[in-house]
């Protein structure tokens, strides 16, 4: 039961296989030839043959590291929109710094921990990832006002999620005592500048809305960075 639940959480062509394996038992099950095997079977092909598809969209419309839907998969929701939205424009503040001296590894985990707060965003946001560090999240439906609140409430959660990097194992191991215990964890304070823009009379287009965005994100940082700007 622990390695069924265990697929059952895996991707989608692991679970794929796993149904199809069962349904082909089924049908091994069943008498040979009958018509109940052969409808087995092809219900096995069926299902292992959609788990290949979805696999192959996952690969190609959502981003491996954070888990997000990637860049490819932004403008198809952009085409959706109706005649009432607001997008924003998130950028990690000083990411390139942080990921030089700390190293990449330590900037993934960075880039993991915001994307799961982006991916939690309040009030119907969607969020992507752009590209690099920055990420992108559309509110349908609402207006810049009514997502403000929102991107607050996830600016302050990011800011306030303290972001601890462990030091290398064997510096660690050179060290003794209370030099030891103090230099053992490092925390750091990962914060987000974000732009945001709404449809209107003079932004009347996805592709203006979201240049309208990126330029309030240039604002914000132009502003001293951590913070919203419209």
């Amino acid at each position: 039961m622990a390695a069924a639940a265990a697929v059952l959480r895996g991707k989608a062509v692991e679970k794929g296989f796993f149904w199809s394996l069962l349904v082909v038992v089924l049908a091994v099950s069943a008498l040979p030839g009958s018509a109940s095997a052969t409808v087995y079977l092809m219900a096995a092909g069926l299902i292992l043959g959609l788990s290949v598809v979805e696999t192959g969209y996952s690969m190609a419309y959502r981003d491996e590291l954070t888990g997000l839907p990637s860049r490819r998969a932004f403008p198809d929701t952009l085409a959706a929109l109706g005649s009432r939205y607001a997008i924003a424009m998130v950028d990690i503040d000083h990411f390139k710094q942080f990921n030089d001296k700390h190293g990449h590894d330590v900037g993934d985990q960075v880039l993991r921990m915001v994307a799961g707060k982006l991916g939690r965003v309040a009030g119907g946001g969607r969020a992507f990832r752009y590209g690099g560090e920055e990420f992108a999240v559309i509110f349908a439906g609402r207006s810049r006002d009514e997502a403000m609140p929102h991107l607050e409430e996830l600016r302050s959660a990011i800011g306030n999620a303290k972001f601890t990097v462990r030091g290398h194992p064997r510096a660690r191991s050179r060290l003794k005592g209370a030099k030891r215990k103090s230099t053992r964890r490092k925390k750091l304070a990962v914060t987000v500048s974000i732009g945001v823009a709404e449809r209107n009379g003079r932004y009347t287009t996805p592709e203006r809305v979201l240049k309208a965005a990126d330029k309030a994100l240039y604002r914000a940082k132009r502003a001293g960075r951590n913070q919203v700007r419209t």
